[in-house]
C-alpha cells in the first residue's frame, strides 16, 4: 500500500518500520474485516443476529472515505438489490455497477455534490418499504460528504468547517457544531425511516464514539445547540462565523428549533477501530524480533509529542507503536498534516538520544493538505531554529519533501484514524 516503499526503505530499520506500518495499514481495509461480520444469510455483532433471509430486498447506503471498499466487501457476500457511495472527490470508485449510485463529493470541505448525494440518500430512503432493510456503511470523512445545511448556506457552512479544521477544536466537538448546522446529521437522516436498517462503522474517533462518527448521521446526538456555542466561544469563533449560523444556533439554545435525535432509531455497531491497526503492527514487529509497546495518543500535537517521546522504551531493538489521532492548529500557509507535524516534532525533541527511526501515516492515505499519508526519518541531526520556522508555517510537509521522506500511498480506501512507530 505504500506506494514509494522501495525509495523510501534506505536502510533496514527503514525497511522494517514501514514493513510495520504496512502491516496496520493492511488491517484498515474493509475486505480484512468485514467477512467476521458480515455472512450471506445473517450479520452477527456482538452476540447479537440479524437474520437476513426474512427481508424481501437488501440495500446499502454507504458514505465516508471507505464506503467503496465496504460497500464491495458487504456485496461479495450479501446479495445486494442496490445502493448508494458516497466517496470523496479525487478517489475512484472500488465498486462500479449500474445498481450503485457513485458520488464524489468534497472533504475536509463539502460542496454541491456533498448536498447532491445528501438529497439523493434522502429520496433513496424514503422509496423504501417496510419489509427491506439497509445496511448503513459507514467511515469517517462523511460529515464532509453528505451535508444538508439547516437555514444557512453551503457557503457559511463552509466558512465554519475552515475555520473549525484550522482551530484545533477536537473531531467531538467539530461534529457537534456540524450536527447542530444539518437537517441529517445526529441521527436525523433516518427520523422517519420506514424501512429496517443496521448501522456498521468503522471508527475514526476517540472511544468509538458512534455519535460522533460520521456526525452520527444514523445514530442519535448527545449534544445540544448550548454545547455548540460554548465550543464556537472556546476557540474564539463567535464573531468569525456568518450571523445566520449564530442565529441559528441560538434558535436552537432558546427551542425555537427542536434538538437532535436524543434515542437510537435502528442499532449501529462499530465492527472496526484504529486498536485493529495497532494489534497487527505488534504481531509484524514481534515477528521481526522488537520487543513492543503500545500506546493511543490524543489531543494538541505538541502534547502527544511530549507523550510519546517520554515513552520511548530504553534497551535494544525497541518497538513504541502508537495511533488515534491529534488536532493541529494551522498556524501558517505551508504544506504539512497532523502525521507530518507530529514526525518533525519528534524528529525535533530526539536530537539528544540514540539512533531511532520515526514514522506516522493517516491510514486514510491523506495527511492535511497534502497528497502524502505522513513521514519516515532517522533522528539525523537537524537544524533547531530551520525545524521551527517550517513548524511555525505549518509546513511539515515541505520539510520531509525537501529529505524524500514523506510517504506516499494514495486513497486508501479506508479510515482508522492514524498510526506510528519509533524504532530503537
Amino acid at each position: 500500500m505504500i506506494q514509494n516503499f522501495e525509495e523510501l526503505a534506505t536502510t533496514q530499520k527503514k525497511k522494517d518500520t514501514l514493513e510495520i506500518l504496512e502491516s496496520g495499514l493492511h488491517a484498515a481495509s474493509p475486505e480484512n474485516f468485514l467477512s467476521k461480520f458480515v455472512a450471506k444469510d445473517k450479520i452477527i455483532v456482538e452476540d447479537e443476529t440479524l437474520n437476513l433471509d426474512k427481508f424481501s430486498a437488501i440495500y446499502t447506503v454507504a458514505f465516508g472515505k471507505a464506503a467503496d471498499s465496504m460497500t464491495r466487501a458487504v456485496n461479495a457476500i450479501v446479495p445486494v438489490k442496490a445502493g448508494i457511495v458516497v466517496i470523496p472527490k479525487g478517489s475512484r470508485s472500488k465498486i462500479k455497477g449500474k445498481k450503485f449510485q457513485i458520488f464524489n463529493s468534497g472533504h475536509p470541505k463539502p460542496n454541491q455534490t456533498s448536498i447532491k448525494a445528501a438529497k439523493e440518500v434522502i429520496k433513496f430512503l424514503q422509496n423504501r418499504r417496510d419489509s427491506e432493510l439497509v445496511i448503513f456503511l459507514i467511515s469517517g470523512g462523511a460529515s464532509a460528504l453528505l451535508a444538508l445545511p439547516e437555514k444557512i448556506t453551503l457557503n457559511d457552512k463552509i466558512h465554519v468547517t475552515d475555520l473549525l479544521l484550522k482551530s484545533g477544536a477536537t473531531i467531538q466537538e467539530f461534529n457537534c457544531i456540524r450536527k447542530h448546522l444539518s437537517k441529517i446529521k445526529g441521527g436525523r437522516l433516518i427520523e422517519n425511516l420506514k424501512c429496517h436498517g443496521i448501522g456498521l462503522a468503522m471508527s475514526d474517533v476517540e472511544g468509538d464514539d458512534l455519535s460522533a462518527i460520521a456526525s452520527g448521521t444514523t445514530f442519535m446526538d448527545n449534544t445540544t445547540y448550548l454545547d455548540a456555542i460554548e465550543i464556537l466561544k472556546k476557540y474564539k469563533l463567535k464573531n468569525k462565523v456568518s450571523l445566520e449560523v449564530w442565529r441559528l444556533l441560538k434558535s436552537g439554545e432558546s427551542g425555537e428549533i427542536p434538538e437532535t435525535p436524543k434515542e437510537e432509531k435502528i442499532k449501529n455497531y462499530v465492527i472496526a477501530n484504529n486498536q485493529d491497526c495497532i494489534d497487527a503492527m505488534e504481531k509484524k514487529a514481534k515477528k521481526l524480533g522488537y520487543h513492543v509497546k503500545k500506546m493511543q495518543v490524543f489531543g494538541n500535537n505538541k502534547d502527544a509529542t511530549k507523550t510519546i517521546v517520554s515513552n520511548i522504551p530504553d534497551g535494544k531493538n525497541q518497538c513504541l507503536i502508537f495511533g488515534g489521532e491529534t488536532t493541529v492548529e494551522v498556524l501558517g500557509k505551508g504544506q504539512g498534516g497532523r502525521n507530518q507535524e507530529l514526525v518533525l516534532r519528534i524528529l525535533k525533541n530526539t536530537q539528544k538520544l540514540d539512533k531511532l527511526c520515526i514514522a506516522a501515516v493517516g491510514t486514510d492515505g491523506i495527511d492535511g493538505n497534502t497528497n502524502f499519508a505522513g513521514a519516515i526519518t532517522e533522528n539525523y541531526k537537524i537544524d533547531g531554529p530551520t525545524a521551527k520556522e517550517f513548524l511555525k508555517n505549518s509546513d511539515s510537509g515541505r520539510f520531509f519533501q525537501k529529505q524524500n521522506a514523506n510517504i506516499f500511498t494514495g486513497f486508501t480506501h479506508s479510515n482508522l484514524m492514524d498510526i506510528g512507530i519509533i524504532l530503537k
